[in-house]
């Protein structure tokens, strides 16, 4: 059995594994308040690529970026009452400006209280709304499509970072249409950016599909998501798009001419996708060495290790590193040069092989004086570090050889993570539980990685669909999504034993 790095395993205990992910691999940190973190170089370099690469999709649909205030006026929520109700009990509220001293203390100065009490952005339909209504007056204002990368607030009292935050950082797009069809295919166009993102990129194998009622945004008349399985059979919610329908274009006013010289409301959609998607790319390729991290959104594709040891030879392998840092970034994958970094920390060699190991660089060449004799480079490929006898995977090869081998490792590496996902996920959804009992059973025995299970329900709403919810909450159970691409119901509803319209996730979440 190959050592690790890790202290615990995924098998032994999954939470305190993630835990150790994000500290070993220098990805967060706490940072003294409850529910905000510390996000460090290696982490926030992942979510720059994120950022780049996702950006650069949404461009490519016509949206553009702009920015909008942190703070939102309480009246602008009020206008909109499920809204509200949906974010009430997670706002940060600021209701005064200005500090004072008293008794040795810091205080709120009563006499510096704000007229209107403003709120800490939990998510900026409401102000992005009250400028549409601005901006928009005639048809040929429409479409507009926006999208900002901010941070938002929404006060959680169990935290876990990355995962569910005091404050995170997201993009969320925004946009509003003359007819419902436009927005309705808006809403699934986006959908599928976000498909095709977090597959392509992330190499995180999700399944879209549209929530049920209970799970719509607040306000919002549909809501769809992309659903990510982790490695201990959990879901993890990794985007959302919503079709808001007039809703929102009612409570702010957000109306327009048409060509025929009538007024109408526009037709608006909501998307948005954040910093957990860092957390499920611990938990869906992370191992008990580290983080793994996708070719195409690590920081650094190739790091290489001088081995220095303080002999006369060191200068000679510092240039040859030199050398070969500078000959590997002109070279290409994914259509991006390189990301290449030369680690010159003085630092003990195996230190810091290990410690690219457990942020999972994706390639690690490691040079030292018969290396440099040889014309050579050892190489770790981070997607398969440990031979069949336990033993680290170096591989000797020639410089050349490697140059003109790079872009092919690192194209392999990433589709090796994709489909190694992607047959974990498939092999662990049941599709065959007919009954409630049967569910609950399967979730029961499952063990620690049960994963989920896709079954036939008469889609119910209402107060019959809450008695469902309840059902399912007992076993700690929730709906995911109804896939687009489920086959046809054939069968009866597991809940209500009516006829099947479609088939439904689920699963336990995170």
């Amino acid at each position: 059995m190959p050592k690790h790095a890790l202290p615990v395993t995924r098998e032994d205990d999954f939470a305190q594994w993630y835990q150790h992910v994000i500290t070993e691999a220098d990805l967060a940190e706490e940072s003294g308040v409850r529910g905000c973190m510390v996000i460090r170089p290696w982490g926030y370099g992942i979510w720059e690529r994120i950022q780049r690469l996702l950006d650069d999709r949404i461009k490519e649909t016509g949206h553009e970026n702009c920015y909008f205030p942190l703070f939102i006026p309480l009246s602008n929520f009020e206008k909109e009452a499920e809204h509200v109700d949906g974010f009430a009990k997670e706002m940060a509220v600021v209701t005064h400006h200005r500090l004072v001293m008293k008794d040795g203390r810091l205080i709120p100065d009563p006499e510096a209280k704000l007229e209107e009490p403003l709120i800490v952005r939990p998510t900026s339909e409401t102000v992005i709304g009250n400028a549409f209504s601005r901006w928009i007056q005639s048809w040929r204002d429409l479409p507009v499509m926006i999208n900002q990368w901010a941070n938002v607030v929404r006060w959680e009292m169990r935290t876990r970072m990355f995962l569910r935050t005091s404050e995170f950082l997201w993009q969320e797009g925004h946009t509003a249409h003359s007819t419902e069809e436009e927005a309705r295919l808006e809403t699934l166009r986006m959908l599928e950016v976000y498909r095709s993102f977090a597959e392509e990129c992330v190499a995180m194998p999700v399944i879209a599909g549209e929530k049920p009622e209970n799970e719509r945004f607040p306000g919002a008349d549909a809501t769809w998501s992309i659903e990510a399985m982790m490695q201990d059979g959990k879901a993890l919610q990794a985007g959302t798009s919503h079709f808001l329908g007039q809703t929102f274009a009612k409570a702010q006013n957000i109306r327009y001419q048409n060509s025929e010289g009538e007024f109408d409301h526009a037709w608006t959609t909501s998307w948005g996708m954040s910093t957990r998607m860092i957390g499920g790319l611990i938990m869906v390729h992370g191992d008990d060495d580290g983080l793994r991290v996708p070719p195409r959104i690590a920081p650094h594709q190739i790091v290489i290790v001088p081995l220095l040891r303080g002999g006369p030879e060191d200068e000679q392998i510092k240039r040859y590193c030199n050398e070969l840092w500078y000959e590997l970034r002109k070279q290409y994958a994914f259509g991006e040069p390189l990301r290449v970094w030369l680690d010159t920390k003085e630092t003990r060699p195996v230190t810091k092989r290990w410690g690219w190991v457990k942020k999972g660089a994706p390639v690690i060449l490691e040079v030292g004086g018969r290396d440099v004799a040889g014309g050579n480079v050892s190489v770790i490929r981070r997607d398969r570090l440990h031979r069949e006898d336990g033993k680290l995977d170096s591989t000797v090869m020639a410089k050349g050889e490697f140059l003109d081998a790079a872009k092919a490792i690192l194209e392999s590496a990433q589709k090796r993570a994709l489909l190694g996902a992607r047959e974990r996920m498939e092999a662990s959804i049941s599709r065959s539980i007919t009954d409630f009992d049967k569910l609950v059973d399967y979730f029961r025995s499952g063990g620690k990685h049960p994963g989920w299970a896709e079954v036939q329900w008469a889609r119910p709403t209402g107060a019959e669909l809450d008695k469902v919810v309840e059902r399912l909450k007992a076993h700690k159970l929730t709906f995911r999504n109804v896939p687009n691409d489920a086959r046809d119901a054939d069968g009866t509803c597991i809940f209500t034993g009516e006829p099947a319209v479609e088939r439904i996730l689920v699963a336990r979440a995170y």
